[in-house]
């Protein structure tokens, strides 16, 4: 980094991209200095969201114009939009899963070994998260964890304009799209995710799972995890429960940090907020962290070989069935 504030690239401005550039566009310590995406529909966002940036003619011109690269574009571009970005020296914050096949991600990830890369998992900077932290002392030794993930139908009605790869078997579906950040939280506060037990079940065609089961061990810990679609009139829900030997504590719809209180009543932290008032708060720590990554520095964010262990684990639940 040639300056004190980050000079940030951005490839694909979908959701994720959009939810992104939001956010360093209000960071003082970022400056958004280009976006592509071959879209046409993504030229009229961007230019909905900025007039100080006109769309970039191509990845090639936006990591040499950055410090840092955020790739959010389909998965099966991550790898070699990855190696670009690092190989010409410039940090990587990469969006899940690694790629679109646990093979050439084993690959990439051996490749990038010491190289200022890193995935986009938020939960490395969720205030809920840190709620969660301050609380585990109070539940004593940390007996199993439980996900349990809900849709009404999938895609989620806001991501619909992703249909197109996000409803399919080959790289979408709910357990790589959702699941995966819950089992991330898993890994971070159990250890290393060995997949024992799983099962997946699928519509006819090359529709995306409906529902998936399994049991992991995250070290010593026990996981179970239960996902489907079409059991629930909301949109999402999700509850990932962390039972000890003293309590238990949760966290509920993304953002809400929950603790079991002696009467058998789940009560939230205080200033727990909706997660779309949550997401910019953690989106800017996650910013935050890949200015210090940029620098050379050490942070928390899920690091390349994190993120192959939970792919991993994901491709496998998925495998169950075929």
């Amino acid at each position: 980094m040639t300056s004190d504030r980050l000079k940030l690239g951005i490839i694909g401005l979908g959701i994720m991209g959009e939810r992104l550039i939001r956010v360093a566009l209000e960071h003082a310590g970022t400056e958004v200095v280009a976006v592509w995406d071959p879209s046409p529909a993504a030229a009229e966002r961007l230019a909905g969201i900025t007039g100080a940036l006109a769309m970039s003619g191509s990845a090639a011109e936006v990591i040499a114009a950055a410090d840092a690269v955020y790739v959010a574009s389909p998965p099966d571009s991550h790898i070699a939009l990855g190696e670009a970005a690092l190989a010409a020296g410039k940090a990587l914050f990469l969006e899940k899963p690694l790629a679109s096949d646990v093979a050439a991600a084993k690959t990439f990830v051996a490749w990038a070994k010491g190289k200022p890369a890193a995935v986009n998992f938020p939960m490395a900077s969720s205030p809920s998260i840190a709620q969660l932290r301050a609380w585990r002392p109070q539940i004593g030794r940390l007996e199993r964890i439980e996900i349990e993930a809900e849709f009404a139908g999938w895609p989620r009605g806001w991501q619909k304009g992703a249909a197109s790869w996000l409803s399919k078997r080959a790289e979408g579906g709910f357990t790589r799209e959702v699941c995966s950040h819950f089992l991330f939280l898993a890994q971070r506060w159990g250890g290393p995710l060995k997949l024992a037990e799983a099962s997946a079940t699928y519509p006819e065609g090359d529709g995306s799972e409906t529902a998936c089961s399994a049991r992991i061990w995250a070290g010593d810990v026990p996981v179970s995890l239960k996902g489907s679609v079409g059991t629930t009139a909301d949109d999402e829900r999700n509850l990932t429960t962390f039972v000890g030997t003293k309590g238990s504590i949760r966290l509920r719809n993304w953002s809400f940090a929950e603790k079991l209180e002696a009467d058998g009543t789940w009560k939230a932290a205080p200033d727990a907020i909706p997660n779309e008032k949550m997401r910019p708060l953690t989106l800017g720590g996650q910013i935050d962290k890949l200015a210090v990554l940029a620098r050379g520095g050490e942070t928390e964010l899920a690091s390349l070989e994190e993120a192959l262990s939970i792919q991993e684990a994901v491709e496998g639940i998925l495998a169950s069935a075929r």
